[in-house]
């Protein structure tokens, strides 16, 4: 993914769903999202073990979230990735954004061919303060 591509995905996009964000300030998945909503991002939290983050309602999965989403960011294992970009898919989601660790290739070349763009082993807030600040 190149930087081009990556500014005008986040100049474009108005939300973000947030797979695994959690609601401890302690925890990157909080902290990047935070700095998201401030920029102006819809944050929509997808955590079966979460009421609310960031005044968000939070959904048990990215099926349960009504409408559509410009990103699916991924604070998730590597091993949990296929059903997340299978359920992103579904959604029609525009971008499937795996967080800096998470490395999924087989997934990803899937999400490719269902013609999402993809970024993985990146830090969306990373690339956002370097591309847009």
């Amino acid at each position: 993914m190149n930087d081009a591509t990556i500014r005008e995905l986040l100049q474009t996009a108005k939300s973000i769903a947030v797979v695994g964000l959690s609601s401890n300030p302690w925890r990157a998945s909080f902290g990047v999202s935070k700095y998201m909503q401030a920029q102006g991002y819809r944050i929509i939290p997808v955590n079966p073990n979460e009421v609310k983050v960031l005044g968000e309602q939070a959904f048990p999965s990215l099926a349960a979230v009504p409408g559509g989403v410009d990103i699916v960011n991924i604070f998730r294992r590597s091993e949990f990735i296929p059903e997340i970009v299978d359920a992103a898919i579904a959604k029609a989601t525009r971008c499937v954004w795996m967080q800096q660790g998470v490395i999924h290739t087989e997934a990803a070349g899937k999400a490719e061919k269902a013609g999402l763009l993809v970024v993985m082993d990146r830090c969306i807030g990373m690339e956002h303060r370097r591309l847009l600040r």
